[in-house]
């Protein structure tokens, strides 16, 4: 049983990583830095946002408009920290 919260928590540290590679890839392209005409970044920019999605769309439809700031990833990271922290105190 420990194991698979283990794995749990794992996947959870890996999924923190991805929300923040997101904000930063999708900052690196409002701001010109990256091109998305090129085949890397849209590659790596696409397989970011196919892996959030399906947790940062009900976040957004949540939220209210914030004129142009997306706020969802910064929400799914707090609600990621949350459940990690519920399976550090009550689960191991």
């Amino acid at each position: 049983m420990t194991s698979i919260v283990l794995l749990i928590y794992w996947i959870l540290d890996i999924y923190k990583w991805v929300l923040i590679a997101v904000a930063v890839v999708s900052w690196l392209i409002a701001f010109d830095v990256l091109n998305k005409r090129s085949r890397a970044v849209y590659m790596i920019a696409e397989f970011l946002n196919r892996v959030t999605e399906p947790v940062l769309r009900p976040i957004r439809r949540i939220l209210p408009n914030l004129g142009g700031v997306d706020v969802s990833p910064i929400i799914a990271l707090l609600l990621v920290w949350f459940v990690q922290d519920l399976i550090v105190r009550n689960l191991l």
